[in-house]
């Protein structure tokens, strides 16, 4: 296993760099975020496991080659992207549809925690440019000594953690917020803005070209 990984200095310098990366505010980031605050710490943390996943995923399809393909056919990477923005967009509009409309309601209404993790994962592995941010990141720290997809996969799982971490803290910090919610109106303005937020991330990814990190 330590085969695999770079000598001290360039772990190390990896180390910092994944973690000035990972507390960059990104769309998941974002999409964590809204998660905790309009429905709670418990969401948000399965919302990171989700969000972690589909990252995970797209550090092994970068190792894989994938991003490869993705930096030669813009077919491949439209039709990734736009099925990513399009899912965006429908979480955007179910959160919509499902704002409060009655004030009796005095808690934020609470989906399956599987429905919750599968949202966050596909949100993330549906992001072609964080297969190509792994494909350009990467090879920056890889060493001649070993086979190339075992140390982009080892360092891109170490990435992931990294962001595992932070994105758990900013899951915490926004679940701490979350009791505010508790009030109807403030509830329901936070549905409708989270619910344009996502619709917002959708129509922003649909139409970016950079293909830079989430």
């Amino acid at each position: 296993m330590t085969d695999l990984l770079p000598v001290w200095p360039m772990l190390s310098a990896f180390l910092l760099a994944s973690l000035i990366l990972a507390v960059t505010p990104g769309p998941g980031v974002l999409y964590i975020v809204t998660r905790s605050l309009v429905q709670g710490r418990r969401c948000g943390l399965v919302s990171v496991a989700g969000v972690a996943l589909g990252n995970l995923g797209n550090a092994l399809a970068a190792s894989l080659g994938l991003a490869a393909l993705f930096a030669v056919s813009s077919l491949a990477f439209s039709i990734v992207k736009f099925a990513g923005a399009l899912y965006l967009i429908h979480l955007g509009v179910r959160m919509l549809r499902n704002a409060p409309a009655d004030a009796t309601v005095c808690m934020p209404e609470h989906e399956p925690t599987g429905r919750i993790f599968r949202d966050g994962f596909v949100v993330a592995l549906l992001n072609p440019k964080t297969t190509l941010f792994f494909a350009a990141f990467l090879p920056q720290f890889l060493s001649g000594e070993a086979a190339p997809v075992f140390q982009g996969m080892l360092l891109g799982s170490i990435f992931v953690t990294v962001a595992a971490v932070t994105d758990s803290l900013y899951a915490l910090a926004a679940g701490a917020a979350a009791p505010v919610l508790h009030s109807f109106s403030i509830r329901r303005a936070a549905r409708y803005s989270g619910g344009g937020l996502y619709i917002g991330l959708g129509i922003f990814a649909a139409i970016t070209d950079g293909r830079e990190k989430h």
